[in-house]
C-alpha cells in the first residue's frame, strides 16, 4: 500500500478493507508494541488522523483486524445444511485448514499470542465456542462428555495445525483425515 499515490481517495469500504489487510500483514510480522498508529499511517500511505477516523487506537485497530480475520473464516467454515452432517464437518474442517494454509504466519502467530494478549484469547474462545456448538448439534444430542470431547478436540486440531505449519510433512487431506478421525475416537469414547 505504500507503494501507491500518498491520500488517494477510496470509498470507507474500500479503504477500511485495505487497513485490515494492511493490518494482518503488520501485526504478523510486528510485535503490538512494536506498532504505531504513526508507523501504521506511513506504511498504508495515509495520514494518522485519517488512521484515526477509522479506528481510534491501535487497539480498536487490533481488535478490528482480528474480528476481520474470525468473520472471513466463520463465513468460509459455514457448513452447508443441504449435506448430512458427517460431510458438513468434511467440508467445513477442509475450509478451516485451507484458510489456514492461506493464513500460516498470522494463525501461528494467533495461537501463541493467545495466552498473552487478552483480547486474542476471547476471539480463540468466542470462535472455539461458536464451533463446538456446530459441532455438536450436527453430531446429535450434547452430553456432558461428547461436549468436553468436541471442544477439547479443538485444543488438538490447534496443536496439529500448528505441528502441520511447523514441520510441513503432511498434506492438507492427511491432516483432515487425522483431525476427523480423532473426533471420532473422542465422541466414541465419550459416547461408551
Amino acid at each position: 500500500m505504500a507503494d501507491g499515490p500518498a491520500f488517494q481517495r477510496l470509498a470507507v469500504d474500500e479503504r477500511r478493507g485495505q487497513l485490515l489487510e494492511l493490518g494482518e500483514r503488520l501485526f504478523t510480522t510486528h510485535t503490538y508494541t512494536e506498532l504505531s498508529m504513526a508507523a501504521i499511517a506511513r506504511e498504508a500511505g495515509i495520514s494518522k488522523a485519517l488512521l484515526y477516523h477509522y479506528f481510534p487506537s491501535k487497539q480498536a485497530y487490533f481488535e478490528a483486524t482480528l474480528r476481520n480475520a474470525a468473520d472471513e473464516l466463520r463465513a468460509r467454515t459455514e457448513p452447508d445444511p443441504a449435506l448430512p452432517p458427517a460431510q458438513q464437518l468434511d467440508r467445513s474442517l477442509d475450509a478451516y485448514l485451507a484458510w489456514i494454509d492461506e493464513h500460516r504466519e498470522a494463525y501461528a502467530k494467533l495461537m501463541r499470542t493467545a495466552t498473552e494478549v487478552p483480547e486474542v484469547r476471547a476471539l480463540v474462545e468466542e470462535v472455539r465456542g461458536r464451533t463446538s456448538r456446530r459441532i455438536i448439534d450436527g453430531l446429535g444430542p450434547e452430553t456432558p462428555r461428547r461436549r468436553a470431547a468436541v471442544r477439547a478436540w479443538l485444543w488438538f486440531v490447534d496443536g496439529a495445525c500448528l505441528d502441520w505449519i511447523e514441520h510441513e510433512d503432511m498434506t492438507r487431506a492427511e491432516l483432515r483425515g487425522l483431525l476427523l478421525g480423532t473426533l471420532l475416537c473422542s465422541l466414541s469414547a465419550a459416547d461408551a
